[in-house]
Order: C-alpha cells, then structure tokens, then sequence
C-alpha cells in the first residue's frame, strides 16, 4: 500500500494487473517474480483470476509501463497463457475523499500504447469514502476487542 500523504483528500493508490483466463494464471505470476506483489492467484467459479501490484507505487502511467515491460519479458509459454486470457486490465484505483472537488489522473500515450499493443484495457476503481470510514470503524473495533 503507498504512503498516503493527506487522509482527506482523493488520491491515487496504485495500479492493478487484473487477469482472468480459462488455463492457470500462476505461472505468470510467477514469471514476474519478486517485482510483484500477488494479491490474488486462483480459480473462482471454473475462470482463473490473477490480481498483481508493483511493489513500487510509482504513477498510474509508470505502473502501466512497468507492467508493460515485465509482460514484454514474459518466458514463451507464460506469454501464450497471457496472449489467450479472456481479460487483460491495468486497474487504476483511486480513493475518493471529499476534497478536493475535482481530481485527475492523466495516462499517457505511450503507457496506453503498451498497454494496446498487448491487448490489454484499462481500467479505473474508484473506491468510496463511506468504504474507508467503514474499514477505520472496523479496524477500531478489533483494536478495542483485543485490548479487552
């Protein structure tokens, strides 16, 4: 998880890899080695899902290009099981706050050429200030039951 500068205010978290296919997606996570972390690898209702982060949380287009680079990098086979997933998606998450009134996230053409020519589409979760109120409310009541 980055390092949140301001609590109040709307801000870009990180760039998601999200992959669902037919066959296995963990030699591809595994392919990709250290430089990732795995937040999900499995199967879910007979479709395979990998969600992978950059350890780095660099700029929505910096993570796009880097996951770019290490998709490029792919071994041969590991690339055949990306080329035929059924979704390719570099998820950009942003969590909303109140402030400021508008906030924009700019990719560039380059990561979003990379992003095309592997096929790949781009998408963003936008994730609700009631949601982060409610986990902090969660997080403070397992605090006060395991101070018991």
């Amino acid at each position: 998880m980055p390092i949140v500068k301001n609590v109040d205010e709307t801000q870009f978290l990180n760039v998601d890899l999200d992959i669902r296919s037919r066959s296995s997606l963990e030699p591809i996570a595994l392919a990709m080695g250290r430089t990732v972390h795995v937040l999900y690898v499995g199967r879910e209702r007979g479709l395979y899902k990998a969600y992978l982060e950059l350890h780095r949380h660099l700029s929505a287009a910096a993570c796009i290009r880097g996951f770019c680079a290490l998709i490029r990098k792919l071994p041969q086979a590991e690339r055949k099981l990306w080329d035929t997933a059924t979704i390719r998606e570099f998820n950009v998450g942003i969590q909303a706050q109140m402030k400021p009134i508008t906030f924009e996230i700019t990719v560039g053409e380059e990561a979003v050429r990379q992003a095309a020519d592997l096929d790949a589409r781009i998408g963003v979760t936008i994730y609700s200030p009631a949601m982060k109120a409610a986990s902090q409310e969660s997080l403070l009541s397992s605090t006060k039951e395991r101070s018991c």
